[in-house]
């Protein structure tokens, strides 16, 4: 398990699953603003996008456990991870009842010392919606920097919206020090 101050990423249990699935997947309004696909119902558990699979190149997924309780508290992954140019993207999601507690940030953090640190990537970048201010602000808190903004470029819940893109650079990035 890989610590940080108030959570742990660790590999993605059976057990998980089921709890990952009803709090965040049928949450239809939050997951249509968390992901590019639109929402479907899925009737088996091994369709879910949390289901348990085996490792692959281009994707990180853990389970995010609090610290205080050992209960599970979330999903993060590194995702579209490209070993050629040495970049990924960042994304995470905390169960309802984590909300607001400063989680986001501590995932944020300990996803960008797996990338840097473990997988040697140069670049890690967010694409979250414009009024995502809870992943905006632990992605700025992480160290990452806005970088653009693209106007009316996602659809989520019958609308179009602007997706803001953040980057954090491996020569930029400063692990706090009680990391270890």
């Amino acid at each position: 398990m890989m610590r940080g101050a108030k959570v742990g990423l660790r590999a993605r249990r059976e057990e998980d699953v089921p709890v990952l699935h009803s709090e965040l997947y049928d949450d239809v309004v939050m997951r249509s603003r968390a992901d590019s696909r639109p929402w479907r119902p899925i009737g088996q558990l091994a369709d879910s996008p949390y289901a348990v699979r085996g490792p692959v190149d281009n994707a990180a997924e853990f389970s995010v456990v609090e610290l205080a309780s050992g209960r599970l508290a979330g999903e993060a992954v590194l995702w579209s991870i490209d070993t050629h140019h040495r970049n990924a993207h960042v994304g995470l999601s905390v169960l309802p009842a984590f909300r607001g507690q400063g989680l986001g940030t501590d995932v944020v953090r300990v996803l960008c010392r797996y990338g840097f640190e473990t997988l040697g990537l140069q670049r890690l970048q967010v694409d979250t919606l414009a009024d995502n201010v809870g992943m905006l602000g632990a992605a700025e808190r992480a160290g990452f920097v806005r970088e653009g903004r693209l106007r009316s470029s996602a659809w989520a819940n019958g609308e179009f919206v602007d997706l803001v893109l953040l980057g954090l650079l491996a020569s930029d990035h400063q692990p706090p020090r009680d990391a270890r």
